[in-house]
């Protein structure tokens, strides 16, 4: 959960930084710290799959919130560096923000159906 906090957190940073246009954004910490901190989220998600004994495809709540992680990390890439225009960035930083709120829902509710199960 701490590197799920982390990571969000760089990455609303990260965003804001980039919508300003600031030079912080290209400073050597915030472009290497947040690759440290998303490999350690994804890795905890990879050893929580495999090493607690749920399997990946035995907890299909489980499955989908790794999937969802590697698609929250695309967007956040997409937001942060990869995306061409300013207009792809924006949809991409909404979409990772949508994504990461729906694992948080996986997490709470051991679902699939996210936040959903509660309507």
């Amino acid at each position: 959960m701490t590197f799920a906090l982390l990571s969000f957190t760089g990455f609303l940073f990260r965003s804001y930084l980039m919508f300003i246009d600031s030079k912080w954004l290209n400073h050597k910490a915030v472009l290497l710290i947040p690759h440290l901190v998303d490999g350690m989220f994804l890795a905890c998600g990879f050893w929580m799959a495999f090493m607690v004994n749920f399997g990946l495809f035995n907890q299909p709540w489980l499955s989908m919130k790794v999937l969802l992680l590697m698609f929250y990390l695309f967007f956040v890439g997409l937001t942060l560096g990869r995306g061409r225009t300013k207009s792809i960035r924006v949809v991409s930083f909404f979409c990772g923000v949508f994504t990461f709120i729906y694992i948080v829902g996986i997490a709470i509710n051991k679902t699939a159906y996210s936040w959903f199960v509660l309507l």
